[in-house]
């Protein structure tokens, strides 16, 4: 959801190990920076496939409330979580010297565990405010859980970053496939016997964390341990305190408003509304983000470290104007499906108790590709080192989400509150896209060129989909039907377009985007 991708940082060069592996010819293997990325994308792919897989499942085992009691709960720990280290984390791969990097790994451990602990007396007192304001008495008795969830999840970003400055993708990418299979065996066993309730969603969630914890942890723990006693010291960590201070300083608060903004729509569907429609929102919202955070994810990895390049070389225009294209061609088909079949899609494949969640997919959808293209080329905040920009964008976020949630909630519509959310996602990031196109230097006439041809390209098939959807052919062929429409598409697109092919050398050759 809101924590910033660990990847993002995996161009910073480490200290060199003692022993090199043999040489192979450039032109007979893949770059190291595409073979790291291609296997932690190999394991957030093995992840998000167990997740889909078993969705459709574990939907007709457990309700909408329930789901809604989860999202609730993820949404609170995740405000704090993402601050637990304040920052600190991202400082673990800044040094040269790997003694100083333990220092600031155990720096981060500390402060993890000192805002758990203080988290307890503040989560005491506000318990029953918040539960009164969400109108959730269910949540009550899985607040004592909130400071150990905070605890894992800030455990975890630690060892997150450790092993990247080790280049320990294999172990992260593993990480990621035991926290999916560990949450949705727990969920599937536990709902297949029986006992499904949003307190065994809370608690699947929770092991999947520590399932991560442990994959990462035990062996830092067995290789390294000797390390950590001989070079972490009270100087050490007090130095990489004072000499880091400009994380907590300044990111934490970045870091906070952007989380803060992505789970106001959770608090205010809840005060407005009901668990249940949180519950609708929060499966659609995840069905939305699988795809598109991975496949979007994936590319914003090597577009950071191209475009970085790129400003240098005078090429950055260019290289922004062929990732909108390929960003383009991989998003406009799905999202006009979804635009037009999202309610019987989620009805037929995660059950008819689910198919409001597909008719909020639909509001959203558009405003949903308008992320997906942001997400990559809003790097260029870094790259053009504008963070100011960013926080410009991450305040204008929060503000027009409150304000659109807050407007549907008096109206009493949820589909209103949707609806004026969508709109100002679309205004901000849109407004985001232009503005740092724009300072790129793109050349806006092959811009509309590749607007208009990758929307003339997937007219036809989406039409033929929204007349047989008007005419109402069952929903059961109309889905079967955008299925093909989908191959046919990118299978015209693979043979008329090259730059689709780019994705395969995006991972693999590490040519030219």
């Amino acid at each position: 959801m809101t924590e910033e991708s660990i990847y993002n940082h995996l161009i910073i060069p480490n200290k060199v190990t003692d022993h090199m592996p043999p040489k192979v010819p450039a032109s007979s293997r893949p770059s190291p920076f595409a073979a790291d990325v291609l296997t932690l994308v190999t394991g957030t792919t093995v992840a998000q496939i167990i997740a889909i897989i078993t969705s459709p499942l574990i939907t007709r085992l457990y309700g909408p409330e329930a789901f809604g009691l989860l999202a609730l709960f993820t949404s609170i720990t995740s405000i704090i979580g993402v601050v637990a280290c304040l920052r600190y984390e991202f400082a673990i791969l800044l040094p040269e010297s790997d003694e100083e990097a333990a220092n600031i790994f155990c720096l981060c451990i500390i402060i993890v565990i000192l805002i758990s602990v203080i988290s307890i007396p503040f989560l005491f007192v506000l318990q029953q405010p918040v539960i009164l304001f969400l109108k959730t008495p269910q949540l009550s008795p899985f607040f004592w859980l909130i400071p150990l969830t905070i605890f894992i999840s800030g455990t975890l970003l630690a060892l997150n970053y450790l092993n990247t400055r080790s280049k320990n993708f294999q172990r992260l990418s593993i990480a990621q496939v035991a926290n999916s299979c560990t949450a949705k065996g727990t969920q599937l066993g536990a709902g297949f016997a029986g006992i499904a309730s949003g307190g065994v969603l809370i608690g699947a969630y929770i092991l999947g964390q520590m399932a991560s914890a442990f994959t990462l942890g035990i062996p830092i723990l067995k290789d390294h341990l000797s390390f950590f006693k001989q070079k972490i010291t009270q100087k050490g960590i007090i130095e990489s305190f004072k000499r880091f201070s400009n994380f907590p300083k300044y990111d934490t608060w970045s870091a906070l408003l952007n989380t803060i903004s992505w789970q106001v729509p959770i608090f205010l569907l809840a005060y407005f509304f009901s668990t249940t429609v949180v519950g609708y929102y929060s499966l659609g919202m995840m069905m939305i983000q699988f795809p598109m955070s991975l496949i979007g994810g994936a590319i914003a990895q090597v577009f950071f470290q191209r475009a970085s390049l790129a400003r240098f070389g005078g090429t950055l225009g260019e290289i922004v104007e062929k990732v909108f294209k390929l960003l383009m061609i991989l998003g406009i088909v799905p999202i006009f499906l979804l635009t037009i079949i999202g309610g019987d899609l989620f009805g037929i494949v995660f059950g008819s108790t689910w198919h409001e969640a597909g008719i909020y997919v639909q509001i959203l959808s558009i405003w949903a590709f308008i992320w997906f293209i942001s997400s990559p080329i809003s790097t260029l905040w870094i790259v053009l080192e504008n963070q100011k920009f960013g926080l410009k964008v991450n305040s204008l976020n929060f503000i027009t989400r409150l304000i659109s949630i807050y407007i549907g909630g008096i109206i009493g519509s949820v589909f209103i509150a949707l609806l004026l959310f969508a709109l100002s996602g679309i205004f901000v990031y849109g407004y985001m896209v232009f503005s740092l196109m724009n300072e790129a230097g793109v050349n806006w006439q092959r811009i509309k060129r590749i607007l208009m041809t990758n929307c003339i390209s997937a007219l036809p098939g989406c039409g033929l989909i929204l007349i047989l959807e008007i005419i109402q052919i069952p929903a059961i062929y109309i889905i079967f039907l955008s299925i093909l429409v989908l191959i046919t598409y990118y299978g015209y697109k693979v043979k008329s377009d090259p730059d689709l092919v780019s994705l395969y050398n995006i991972y693999v050759k590490n040519n030219e985007i």
